[in-house]
C-alpha cells in the first residue's frame, strides 16, 4: 500500500491522528485528485478488517471523499505514516481462550466538525480475544451527552443480542452480556423504567435497549473513561498514555 501510493519514504508516526487535527469541509482548500484519495481511503478500510487502532481515523476521512481538500490528503498520509511505523501489530487469538462475551461501547458527543453529530464506538471480546468493532457516526444530533452515549449503547446491545444468536449456532449459550459503558447517565436510563420529560425526544427505538436489559438478555455496567477500550473507535487520543494503553488492549505484537 505504502508502494503503492509513493509513500513508502515518508518518515513513521507514533499516532494514526493528532488530537490537534479539526477535519471540516475546507472550502477554501486546495482540491485533490478525487480518484487517488478514494483509492487510498479504500486500501485503508480493507485494513480497519484487521487493525483496529485506526479505525475512526479512516472513518472520519472517509467523510470527506465527494470533495477532498490537501488537510484531508496529508490527515489520510499520516494514517499511512502511522501504518508504517506499525507493522508489528496484529490481533492476538490465543489457543483456549474463554467463550465469556463482553461488549464495550463509547460515543464521543457532537465530535464532528461539520455537523456536530456524535460518533458511536463498539468492540467485542470473546474471552480475551478482539472478535469485531466499528466506528459510526449516528444518524440524529444528540440534544445531550447522555442520549449519545446511551445510543452507542443501543447499538451494542443489537450486535450483544447477534452475538449471542450466533453461539447458540455452535451450541453456546451465555445467559446475558455484560455491556461496558463509562458514562452513568446513559446506565441509569437503562434500569429506569420512568421516562422523564429529559428524555421524551430520544427515538422510541433507542429504548429496545431498557426493554433488553429488564428482560436479562443483557446487562450494563460502569467502567472508567481511562479502561473504556471503545474510546479509540470514538476520538483522536493522546500518544504518550492513552492511546497506547488501549492499543496494547487491543492488539499484541507477537511477544506474548
Amino acid at each position: 500500500m505504502l508502494k503503492k501510493f509513493g509513500l513508502e519514504d515518508f518518515m513513521p508516526m507514533k499516532n494514526p491522528m493528532s488530537t490537534e487535527t479539526k477535519l471540516m469541509k475546507d472550502e477554501e482548500g486546495e482540491s485533490v485528485n478525487n480518484t487517488k484519495y478514494r483509492g487510498m481511503i479504500g486500501s485503508l478500510l480493507y485494513l480497519t478488517a484487521s487493525r483496529p487502532d485506526i479505525m475512526f481515523s479512516v472513518c472520519l476521512c472517509a467523510r470527506f471523499q465527494e470533495n477532498p481538500k490537501t488537510s484531508h490528503l496529508e490527515a489520510v498520509k499520516c494514517i499511512f505514516r502511522y501504518v508504517k511505523g506499525t507493522t508489528h501489530l496484529r490481533l492476538w487469538y490465543p489457543k483456549g481462550s474463554g467463550i465469556e462475551t463482553i461488549v464495550y461501547a463509547d460515543s464521543d458527543y457532537a465530535g464532528d466538525y461539520v455537523d456536530r453529530k456524535s460518533t458511536s464506538g463498539i468492540c467485542t471480546f470473546i474471552g480475551c480475544c478482539l472478535t469485531s468493532w466499528f466506528s459510526k457516526k449516528q444518524t440524529a444530533l444528540a440534544i445531550f451527552t447522555t442520549e449519545a452515549e446511551y445510543v452507542s449503547a443501543e447499538k451494542a446491545c443489537q450486535h450483544a443480542l447477534w452475538m449471542k444468536q450466533t453461539l447458540v449456532d455452535y451450541g453456546i449459550r451465555l445467559d446475558d452480556i455484560p455491556i461496558i459503558c463509562d458514562n452513568k447517565g446513559s446506565i441509569d436510563l437503562s434500569k429506569n423504567p420512568v421516562q422523564h420529560s429529559r428524555t421524551k425526544h430520544i427515538e422510541i427505538r433507542h429504548h429496545f435497549l431498557r426493554d433488553n436489559v429488564q428482560k436479562g438478555n443483557i446487562s450494563i455496567e460502569k467502567v472508567s473513561s481511562e479502561d473504556n477500550i471503545a474510546d479509540i473507535l470514538t476520538k483522536t487520543l493522546k500518544i504518550n498514555v492513552t492511546f497506547n494503553y488501549l492499543t496494547t488492549s487491543q492488539v499484541n505484537d507477537g511477544t506474548n
